[in-house]
């Protein structure tokens, strides 16, 4: 339960740094009205309460993926249901665009969270306000240089500073709530809906800063693999949901008494004494939170690329026990940019606060579309209790998803950008591989038919193993053609390798391999992998001669791999912008031989030609 305290609510955790406050700084103007902060108080309880407690915990954590969560492997689960491939592709579409939202909320995290929490130096002394920018800047910049040292020790830390940090604001709030009981009238929610019904749509502003105190919540599905859904739903019962309602409330409670403490009702809330240790655990807190959204980053990025919606990235496993601790450094370099270029671009937290809603409601909008169609068609419900459970909550989505469009021109453009410029690379890399596949299956010959020829063709064996990756199983790879007709001849032992990818979590060692025997000392190995997992081709290769299933010896092993050069058809069926990107991707993918784990000297490429 420590170990889920500290990866799974840190981003959600410190929330209350900048929630409340943003959200009531839109009615500043003129001085806030007791009604108007139980309002607000009202509408972010109820907000924990049914999109954390009712949708994640309740309903979506149910739909796991062979014990996965999150977005691609809920895309994963929902496509087995469709029955047509235009219904996988739109499916695809929504797992794309959610997958592309968590990534731009994987830069915004981590500079608002480090930004709120160093910003509260200037409640302590106003002089330090100068600081604030390079030591956000400081700390990022640790963070995100220390990644490829992996989480696993870091991680002994997080639970424990975690435990204090809920334990410490829950009672901060409690002790103001004591003294101004009366704010325990938010927990109604008629103070939430008096505040909609007196604003109407400017109540969409408020909505779009509401918003910022569940963010957080996908990462209790995203995690469920890594615990478990039973521990999960118990620290958010019965720790951190308490932790936070009584930390708002206090702040709500704090602001009824002392209006002007909107500056920063969260630090307002300590004794002056206790505010630089507060600072601080809210530093370390805010990293913590930075870190579980950067290594969500890293499982998001390398499930994109094992589902076929990325090209290759370089994946180091930082654990020599645990699967899930990666480090991938293109991703790692691209959120560190990303971030510095947002810290310094918006300067404070509440500017901020308007790019981050969108990022966050889209991602909320994609699973609940996702969840919907898993239960009503994995699962078996009738439409009517689909609709009765899921419809609301697809409303509320959609609230959240106007109210923070509405910020689109103060930041919420951020999101949107990040979001379509990945949206646009995953689609085109998708789409490109998909003709490309179709390309080789129409240039290539069958398997079959070679092998049938292959006793009269007289083709001279010469000692050795050679191993073909191929990713048509049934098709004879190009590598092997241009082998024979440049060099005529065709190794004693030949091992044809294809890498499949299937859209569960984890596959079981027993049905890790598919071996066919061709006779003549010809093999074909269908390897499958699962979204979480990393292939290692030399590794199984010998695993599988330790059984007795191909004869295979690593110092006599050759791998012939096809390096594809793009060019374009005679009838393009990409547009030509899509070509020059697909292009980019596949030059800068990583190479075939360090992502399969395949030893550089003992590898020849043949290049081959593609016209798509």
């Amino acid at each position: 339960m420590l170990g889920v305290l500290g990866i799974v609510y840190g981003d959600i955790g410190t929330s209350p740094l900048y929630a409340l406050k943003a959200a009531l700084l839109h009615f500043d103007e003129g001085g806030i009205e007791p009604w108007e902060i139980l309002g607000v108080l009202s509408l972010i309880f109820w907000s924990l309460m049914l999109t954390v407690t009712l949708k994640y915990v309740t309903f979506v954590m149910r739909a796991d993926n062979k014990g996965e969560g999150g977005i691609m492997a809920l895309m994963a689960l929902a496509q087995r249901s469709a029955t047509t491939n235009r219904g996988k592709f739109i499916i695809a579409l929504i797992g794309i665009a959610g997958a592309a939202l968590f990534l731009g909320d994987g830069m915004i995290t981590p500079a608002i969270s480090v930004l709120s929490a160093i910003e509260g130096l200037e409640v302590i002394e106003p002089g330090f306000k100068e600081y604030v920018i390079p030591l956000t800047l400081g700390v990022l910049l640790a963070l995100f240089l220390i990644q490829y040292r992996g989480t696993g020790s870091v991680g002994k830390v997080f639970g424990p500073i975690c435990a204090l940090w809920f334990g410490t604001i829950g009672l901060l709030g409690l002790i103001e709530c004591i003294d101004n009981p009366a704010v325990f009238a938010a927990l109604s929610p008629w103070p939430a809906i008096n505040f909609c019904l007196h604003y109407h749509l400017a109540a969409f502003i408020a909505m779009g800063a509401v918003v910022l105190a569940v963010t957080g919540a996908e990462a209790l599905y995203a995690d469920m693999g890594h615990f478990g859904r039973r521990p999960i739903r118990l620290v958010w019962l019965f720790l951190v949901l308490p932790a936070l309602a009584l930390n708002y409330f206090g702040q709500g409670a704090l602001l009824l008494q002392q209006p002007e403490a909107i500056a920063s009702p969260f630090f307002f809330l300590a004794p002056e004494w206790f505010r630089p240790f507060l600072v601080v655990l809210a530093t370390a807190a805010t990293v913590i939170a930075s870190q579980a959204m950067i290594s969500g980053a890293f499982s998001i990025a390398r499930q994109c690329v094992q589902l076929g919606f990325a090209p290759r990235l370089q994946v180091i496993h930082t654990s020599t026990t645990e699967e899930g601790q990666i480090y991938m450094p293109q991703v790692n370099f691209a959120l560190l940019v990303g971030v510095v270029i947002l810290v310094l671009e918006f300067k404070n937290s509440d500017s901020l606060a308007a790019a981050y809603g969108l990022a966050v409601t889209g991602t909320f909008l994609c699973t609940t579309i996702l969840a919907l169609l898993v239960f009503r068609r994995q699962f078996g419900w009738h439409w009517s209790l689909v609709l009765l459970v899921f419809v609301p909550l697809l409303m509320l989505d959609i609230s959240y998803f106007i109210a923070t469009a509405l910020k689109i021109p103060e930041g919420g453009y951020v999101p949107v950008i990040i979001g379509i410029v990945t949206f646009t690379m995953m689609l085109t890399w998708y789409r490109g591989r998909q003709l490309l596949f179709a390309r080789f299956r129409q240039d290539s010959l069958p398997l079959k038919s070679f092998l049938a020829r292959l006793p009269q063709s007289r083709t001279t064996r010469v000692p050795g193993i050679a191993v073909f990756m191929t990713g048509q199983a049934d098709y004879l790879p190009g590598a092997l053609l241009h082998n024979l007709k440049h060099n005529k001849v065709l190794h004693e032992r030949v091992i044809f390798v294809t890498v499949r990818n299937e859209d569960v979590p984890n596959i079981a060692l027993d049905r890790r391999a598919e071996v066919t025997d061709f006779g003549g000392d010809i093999h074909r190995v269908i390897l499958c992998y699962g979204f979480q997992e990393s292939p290692n081709i030399p590794r199984e290769l010998e695993r599988l001669a330790s059984e007795g299933l191909i004869t295979f010896e690593p110092m006599q092993a050759s791998y012939f791999l096809g390096r594809e050069t793009i060019v374009a058809a005679a009838v393009p069926k990409m547009a030509r912008w899509q070509q020059w990107l697909f292009t980019l991707l596949s030059r800068n993918s990583v190479p075939a031989t360090e992502f399969f784990k395949i030893p550089s000297d003992r590898v020849v490429e043949l290049g081959v030609r593609v016209a798509i």
